[in-house]
């Protein structure tokens, strides 16, 4: 197995196990990553909030403070994983008829290898015009790569080892295209929990990371909605929290049991949930736009709600703030408690890619590929740089050992190009 690169500071070594277990169990798997490194959907704790002891560029170009770019066969909005010596990426192949993960080198963007998952079955007339085959980002627990696929009328879960090799392949349910798939796994403890909301009736299940075998299972109901399972420390607890299909869900990430459920969501939500450790927050935009604030105690309390769409770009928390950019490119920030407005800026453009914190550096990229990045506080906000790469992202960027992993689409010749860029500063690489 291809080695965990150590950090010089230090080496984060988790266990994310049930509370009452603390010091482990027999059997239990330990998940290992580098403290540089981004194992899954929104970073290491999952809520977009990037390591702040480091200096990623605030500033770049084609030409400046690029350390490599590869080119990206397919088409996929799923973001980059950075785990040890490696970046893992999804992709699809509409005309090879392909679905598969990518390795890099990372520090060469060097293709170490490229394994299909799935062969056949890329076909939906249904798809948004925004949508694509690969849009869920992988997750890896330091053994095995796992990634969510919509393929053939159904939604599969697969894990590879780290040389590539597939090791099992779980089908979770049938599925009805209403927009796309692109729900990402989420691992907790001994397992990869994975979801598919659909209309014809979806399905959270948490299933064995070394097997595959469904641990917990739990029917959803005939609604589209295209959330990822998120874990958060709530209330003083671990809770898996599901939004979308008119509730908040909360689960107990080890066994499905349900914790809470209560209305303060719409039917149709993309963005992952966060939490102040008191409440937890929402957004989606379709019948309605909403931005709103639960509790997290189970009492079902509906805090505090506003009409703001924020569709598609998850949000951000930190000391007691929310922050979010709108769909239309409108930067905001919130009192968590409250839900007062503190300030709202306009950006440019339209936005599925989620924002990163970075320290007090709000790194927002917008569709046709301009990168914002904002001196944000409570009290203040300021535009420090606006960076241009290709035409079109719609993958979130990820932030990890001060270098910024990024997923550009370029028109060439009339034909769409992917490509992967690590931006860094050259005289640290």
């Amino acid at each position: 197995m291809p080695r965990i690169r150590m950090s010089l500071v230090a080496f984060c070594f988790l266990a994310l196990i049930a509370p009452s277990a603390s010091g482990g169990e027999p059997g239990f798997e330990k998940i290992s990553f580098g403290a540089d490194d981004w194992p899954w959907w929104r970073g290491p704790d999952r809520t977009g909030i990037a390591s702040p002891d480091q200096k990623p560029p605030t500033e770049w170009s084609e030409t400046k403070n690029v350390l490599w770019r590869v080119s990206v066969p397919g088409r996929g909005h799923g973001s980059p994983i950075v785990v040890g010596d490696h970046v893992y990426l999804a992709t699809a192949d509409e005309e090879a008829q392909t679905q598969s993960v990518l390795c890099f080198r990372r520090a060469s963007g060097e293709l170490e290898w490229s394994t299909v998952v799935h062969r056949g079955g890329v076909v939906s007339k249904r798809m948004n015009t925004k949508a694509s085959f690969a849009s869920s980002t992988p997750a890896c627990d330091g053994e095995r790569v796992y990634i969510n696929f919509f393929n053939n009328g159904a939604v599969y879960t697969t894990a590879l080892d780290r040389s590539g090799k597939q090791i099992w392949q779980t089908k979770i349910t049938e599925y009805e295209v209403h927009q796309g798939y692109g729900s990402s796994p989420a691992i907790y403890g001994p397992l990869v929990i994975v979801s598919a909301d659909n209309k014809g009736g979806g399905r959270i299940q948490g299933l064995e990371r070394a097997t595959g075998k469904v641990v917990w299972s739990i029917d959803r109901p005939k609604m589209p909605n295209y959330t990822s399972p998120i874990i958060l420390k709530a209330q003083g607890r671990d809770q898996l929290v599901f939004t979308g299909c008119e509730k908040v869900t909360s689960l107990d990430p080890l066994t499905g049991k349900k914790l809470w459920e209560t209305p303060g969501a719409t039917t149709e939500c993309v963005t992952s949930a966060v939490t102040d450790g008191t409440r937890v927050f929402t957004s989606g935009g379709y019948p309605k736009n909403h931005v709103s604030a639960v509790m997290a105690d189970g009492s079902g309390m509906l805090v505090w709600e506003t009409k703001t769409r924020v569709y598609v770009p998850s949000l951000l928390v930190r000391d007691g703030y929310l922050y979010g950019v709108q769909d239309a490119g409108i930067a905001m920030c919130w009192e968590s408690e409250t839900g007062k407005e503190i300030w709202s800026e306009r950006l440019g453009g339209g936005f599925s890619s989620s924002p990163v914190l970075v320290g007090d550096h709000l790194y927002a990229t917008n569709e046709s590929g301009q990168t914002y990045v904002c001196a944000v506080t409570p009290k203040s906000f300021a535009k420090h740089a606006v960076n241009k790469l290709g035409d079109q992202v719609m993958a979130t960027p990820t932030i990890c050992g001060g270098r910024i992993y990024m997923r550009v689409a370029s028109n060439v010749g009339g034909k769409r190009k992917e490509t992967l860029y690590c931006i860094g500063d050259p005289v640290s690489k």
